[in-house]
């Protein structure tokens, strides 16, 4: 029996594996070696056994070992989720990554084209002019001069195209979906990043610990949204100097005024980037204060503000001064090949 047939019948047992396993599994599976019904059982096993925070840290390592990297700076920041809310909303955690950019924090946004939703961060932002699949040593230039970049996932993970026929056969959510928020390739250390189902809070923020990450926060609306939401209150498990901690953030507490479901609602990419573009004019609406609150926590998580409630007022200051906006436009310039000028 192969190491890889060995671990999938432990599993299958009901058995955990450790994070050496764990990451050894992954790496066999990344390597090409491993045959689609071989992938599959072993999905399969984890997600009915239940996937426990060794295992996730081992598929991450595996993950990262293989990804196509960036070097980011210290305070550098990812805003990405776990997608797979099937609420429909507008694009969050995009409009917050360009807002805190443009307040000071070096962004490296993780994200990918839409699954499940009708448009992913990749759709919007080449609506919003901006070129998502230029040469990497582009996107580094793009980190370092202008504090942004977007890190294109299936350009970076080039080793999931071995698990990329079995997840969509299996056709339901696998320990992948909740890997992909934890192997941003520029290495970032501070995370925020929404989970569809919040039974995801806890591990993903002590995976994130032993990861190695600084500053984390892992959320979940309780109107099911994975970002902070304005709707009611967001459950939030936070990660912090060797830390864990569980709240709740309301969008009261910092200033700001609860809103439907409903005036979240996005449509296709199209229609997102020009909500985009009047949250970035200051116009006001459910959407501006949904991204003023994660972009909030951005910068937060990323230690450029004390609180979330200076962190929102910051956000707003970004936004109503047209600096956010000018960051978008000079990063779409410098994506299809201009200078930046900051």
């Amino acid at each position: 029996m192969t190491m890889f047939k060995s671990y999938i019948e432990r599993v299958a047992e009901g058995q955990s594996l450790n994070r050496e396993e764990a990451r050894e599994a992954f790496l066999f599976i990344m390597s090409g070696a491993a045959s689609d019904i071989e992938i599959a059982a072993f999905l399969v096993a984890l997600k009915t056994r239940g996937e426990s925070v060794e295992e996730i840290a081992g598929g991450a390592d595996a993950m990262r070992a293989h990804a196509l990297p960036l070097s980011a700076p210290d305070k550098a920041v990812d805003t990405c989720g776990t997608g797979g809310d099937g609420l429909g909303t507008y694009n969050i955690s995009t409009a917050a990554a360009i807002v805190a950019a443009a307040a000071g924090i070096p962004v490296a946004k993780h994200g990918n084209r839409a699954v499940s939703s009708k448009s992913g961060s990749c759709d919007v932002l080449e609506q919003l002019g901006v070129c998502v699949d230029g040469p990497v040593e582009r996107v580094q230039e793009s980190l370092d001069q202008l504090g942004i970049c977007f890190l294109l996932a299936p350009r970076h993970h080039g080793a999931m195209r071995h698990v990329a026929p079995v997840r969509k056969a299996l056709g339901m959510r696998t320990i992948f979906n909740i890997l992909g928020p934890l192997t941003n390739p520029a290495g970032a250390k501070r995370q925020l990043i929404g989970v569809y189902d919040a039974r995801w809070l806890e591990p993903m923020a002590k995976t994130l610990g032993l990861l190695g990450s600084h500053h984390v926060w892992v959320v979940h609306g309780s109107d099911g949204l994975d970002e902070l939401t304005v709707t009611g209150e967001s459950m939030v498990a936070c990660f912090k100097d060797g830390t864990l901690s569980r709240f709740t953030v309301r969008p009261e507490d910092v200033g700001l005024r609860r809103h439907s479901l409903d005036a979240l609602k996005g449509g296709n990419a199209a229609y997102n980037a020009q909500a985009l573009h009047t949250v970035l004019r200051g116009e006001p609406s459910a959407y501006r204060d949904i991204v003023l609150l994660n972009a909030g926590a951005a910068l937060l998580v990323g230690d450029h503000v004390d609180t979330l409630a200076e962190g929102v007022a910051l956000a707003a200051s970004v936004i109503d001064s047209g600096k956010a906006q000018d960051r978008l436009a000079q990063w779409a310039a410098f994506t299809k090949g201009e200078t930046a000028h900051v």
